[in-house]
């Protein structure tokens, strides 16, 4: 079932177009990751859904959402800096976003209780905020943007300021969660979307490339790859490697010449009975597949 509808979503400043004419929806239970260098406009289309910037132009639409409705009681959204007043405690913290949501003291406070255990930080609840570590800070504000029962959940860059530890801890959490939410979450660490989302939407200078699901897009972009190692000087293989009808190009890095190829199978019957005719040293032999990053970035220089 489709949740949420974006038509033709534009936004200018000072006459300069910042994110141009996007259009995208989302089905229930997804999680999606929006992907893109830094400037592409990933900022500008979260808070343009959350409400907080008015659009140029477009469209926002969630499912059954009535003419003239606050879109903000459909979303929930953590900035990529979030701010919280660290004399509060975390507790204290929940409950009063709570109120600030509408829902009375006694539901703000079952609430806050449920989510501090789902987040995994109930054991800090009575502890100020100023003393939590920055994933706790980073699950903590994840847990404030949904104690409304949102039907979408957004997050700005959720793990590009944290130690590894609390990346981690905070990929986790949105496993966990994609299980019982939407999510729309933005990046640059092409690694975290490849890890955690089951839909890309690809955005350079303001422009959705391409979309899609991971399966979609590695079919139609991903080239193979295979690496290879061999004894001695991996140059005097590579132009005769290069010379094969299933290889399109390769490079060396790190004593490992990488072959991209057009057909896995026959890439693979070539370079190994080039191997035996010639007697090279080979030493490895590993399939690879090409990673998202090698994926985006054909998609956006074309």
């Amino acid at each position: 079932m489709t949740l949420l509808t974006v038509n033709k979503l534009s936004k200018s400043y000072d006459g300069k177009n910042v994110v141009k004419d996007v259009s995208f929806e989302f089905h229930n239970g997804k999680c999606i990751a929006l992907i893109g260098p830094n400037g592409a406009g990933k900022t500008t289309i979260l808070r343009t859904l959350a409400g907080l910037l008015k659009p140029s132009a477009g469209t926002i639409q969630f499912s059954n959402m009535k003419e003239k409705d606050d879109i903000r009681k459909y979303i929930g959204y953590l900035p990529q800096y979030p701010v919280f007043y660290t004399w509060m405690t975390g507790m204290e913290f929940m409950i009063y976003s709570g109120r600030l949501s509408y829902l009375s003291e006694a539901e703000a406070k079952k609430r806050a209780e449920t989510l501090l255990e789902k987040v995994g930080i109930i054991d800090a609840k009575d502890r100020k905020i100023g003393k939590y570590s920055g994933g706790m800070k980073q699950r903590l504000g994840i847990a404030q943007a949904i104690i409304h029962k949102p039907k979408l959940l957004m997050l700005d860059e959720p793990v590009s300021s944290l130690d590894p530890i609390g990346r981690r801890e905070v990929l986790t959490l949105m496993k966990e969660l994609k299980e019982e939410m939407t999510i729309l979450f933005s990046t640059h660490i092409l690694s975290d979307a490849e890890e955690v989302s089951d839909e890309l939407l690809l955005l350079n200078k303001g422009e959705i490339v391409e979309s899609g699901s991971m399966v979609e897009l590695r079919k139609k972009y991903q080239t193979s790859i295979i690496k290879l190692e061999f004894q001695g000087d991996l140059a005097k293989y590579q132009e005769p490697i290069n010379a094969l009808a299933s290889v399109a190009n390769s490079s060396i890095e790190r004593d490992v010449l990488q072959v991209s190829v057009s057909d896995i199978a026959e890439a693979r019957q070539e370079i190994l009975t080039y191997v035996l005719k010639e007697g090279c040293p080979l030493t490895s032999f590993t399939l690879d597949r090409a990673s998202l990053e090698d994926m985006f970035m054909k998609v956006v220089t074309g």
